[in-house]
């Protein structure tokens, strides 16, 4: 029976031969696996430079970087094969669909964003520098990441939405096209004609710059309200935000000064605010109804 010194011994000296034994396939498995590191950075440069031909830079990237860990992966897939000769590509196999069936699930948000940004720089509802309108976040897109999308909002905030909920949810491109219709509504008495003053309206914004000459601005008799007239007036600008918001405040002083020059007079709602005496009768009826005893003396007069 060997003494405990002499099989820590032997199982060192078994372990070191193991090593140096093995020590050839590790060479062998590291200059695989470098090829495949390097291979996985000549795939991502060679995705960057196809997608940047094309001008979609964003999913190059995206999907670059997922061609480069996919072979740096396989890379270490094949050193395992190699240093591990028991190993068979078979269980290796095995186990990765195991294994991906776990990450799936545990992982199964940030898969679904990472798929969706891929459909989002495929399909390109929106790009970079677009201004869009997501639930409560409205902003300019900066860029589309793997796993959200950022825009800014135009107070100065930075906001990160998943690219689930912009894939899966309604959003506004408000960039989408060149220009875009904005409305003021005008509220005029009803002693004014409405034609001449939506005329007047029309005349004065065809002269604001910045306001687009096609399609032409535009002003109709809206719906009758309690204070008069309403006039709804329309206008197209340039589609960015700050043009909307500029020609907005241009368009709505143009208004004021053509209606103010012609003398029309805006509508404002009227309230009449009656006060009780505290009896809880109407004070009307004092004035319009005469008291009993004057009522009575009139009627003996008349007899």
């Amino acid at each position: 029976m060997q003494q405990p010194e002499q099989l820590t011994t032997s199982k060192l000296q078994s372990m070191v031969e193991g090593f140096f034994w093995v020590l050839p396939n590790i060479g062998i498995g590291l200059a695989v696996m470098a090829g495949f590191w390097i291979g996985g950075l000549a795939a991502r440069r060679a995705v960057l430079f196809a997608f940047a031909r094309r001008r979609r830079t964003d999913l190059g990237q995206l999907l670059g970087g997922f061609a480069r860990w996919s072979l740096i992966f396989t890379g270490f897939l094949v050193f395992a094969t190699i240093v591990f000769p028991s190993i068979k590509p078979s269980d290796l196999l095995a186990t990765l669909g195991v294994g991906s069936l776990a990450v799936g699930l545990a992982f199964r948000d940030i898969l679904q964003n990472w798929f969706s940004g891929v459909m989002i720089l495929y399909s390109q509802p929106f790009r970079a520098g677009d201004q869009i309108v997501s639930g409560a976040h409205e902003g300019t897109v900066e860029q589309v990441e793997a796993r959200a999308t950022i825009i800014k909002t135009y107070d100065g905030q930075r906001v990160l939405i998943p690219n689930s909920n912009l894939y899966t949810r309604s959003i506004i491109v408000r960039t989408h096209f060149p220009t875009r219709r904005s409305e003021a509504d005008v509220t005029i008495g009803y002693n004014e004609d409405p034609d001449a003053v939506a005329e007047a309206a029309v005349r004065a914004l065809s002269a604001v710059d910045g306001i687009a000459k096609d399609p032409p601005p535009d002003a109709c008799a809206w719906e009758f309200s309690e204070a008069g007239v309403t006039l709804r007036v329309r206008w197209w600008t340039d589609s960015v935000r700050n043009k909307v918001v500029t020609g907005q405040g241009r368009a709505i002083a143009a208004i004021r000064r053509a209606l103010r020059d012609a003398g029309v007079e805006l509508a404002f709602p009227t309230r009449i605010v009656m006060l009780q005496d505290g009896t809880g009768e109407d004070p009307r009826r004092g004035a319009e109804e005469p008291a009993p005893g004057r009522a009575n003396g009139a009627a003996r007069d008349g007899a």
